[in-house]
Parts: C-alpha cells; sequence; structure tokens
C-alpha cells in the first residue's frame, strides 16, 4: 500500500491546549509520504463528521489534559452512528495513565502511543489499514 493513498486527520479534544505533539506527529507522518488534515480542537462528534467529509483513512487524537476515555467513548460512539468505526484506523497518543490503555483498546482505538517513533506510527497504521480492509 502507497504511504500517498493514505489520508490521515488529526484532530485534539475540546480543551487542549498542548499542540506541539500533534504537530510532530503530523509532520512525521507527512514525511513518511501520508496526506495529513490537521483540524486542530473539537467536539468528537465534529471530528468523526470531518474526517467522513475528508473521507480520511485514519484518525489522530493527541491529548494531553485528560478526558481521554470520556471523549474516547464519546468519539468511537460517533464513529458507529455514522458508520465509519470498522473501516477507518483510530489512534490515540499523549500523555495519559498507561492503565488507561486496556479500556482504550476495548473502545477500538486501534493504536496508542505515550512515546512512538515515526516508523512505529506508520506500521501500526499500516498494519490496521490492511487487518480492516481485509474484513471488509
Amino acid at each position: 500500500m502507497e504511504n500517498s493513498k493514505i489520508k490521515v486527520l488529526m484532530a485534539q479534544f475540546p480543551l487542549e491546549t498542548h499542540s506541539r505533539g500533534m504537530i510532530t506527529v503530523a509532520s512525521m507522518l507527512r514525511d513518511a509520504g501520508m496526506e495529513v488534515v490537521l483540524i486542530g480542537n473539537d467536539l468528537p462528534e465534529r471530528i468523526i463528521h470531518a474526517a467522513v467529509q475528508e473521507d480520511a483513512a485514519v484518525i489522530g487524537i493527541s491529548t494531553y489534559c485528560g478526558g481521554e476515555l470520556a471523549l474516547g467513548d464519546d468519539l468511537m460512539k460517533a464513529a458507529e452512528e455514522s458508520g465509519i468505526k470498522d473501516s477507518t484506523v483510530f489512534l490515540i497518543g499523549g500523555i495519559f495513565p498507561p492503565q488507561d490503555i486496556p479500556r482504550l483498546k476495548e473502545m477500538g482505538f486501534d493504536g496508542i502511543f505515550l512515546s512512538a517513533t515515526r516508523e512505529e506510527i506508520t506500521e501500526c497504521i499500516k498494519q490496521a489499514l490492511a487487518a480492516k480492509r481485509k474484513g471488509d
């Protein structure tokens, strides 16, 4: 699969004030040949709406100030309601308690990162996309 064919929508939940991580990851993905759409801060339902409008294959969430469980759950519910949960790759990264990782996996996040290299993130995206496309 060509990286240039992969469109990633990057966002942060409301009230998030730290954008350096999101901008860094967006740059890493662009350097890997992916198309990245940055929308910044928004509500989970609006993030999903933007992903549908952009026809994004991947939704990446950057979080540093908490709320990953409540807002992550709202994001996944909105994705389910819009019909994209099973065909879209969901990533979340930032600063949050490691004990939240199992719950985030249960919600449906395909990649969960407290830190990662470009190679780790791009490989996660490729593997998750291949698995989701195999299930279609």
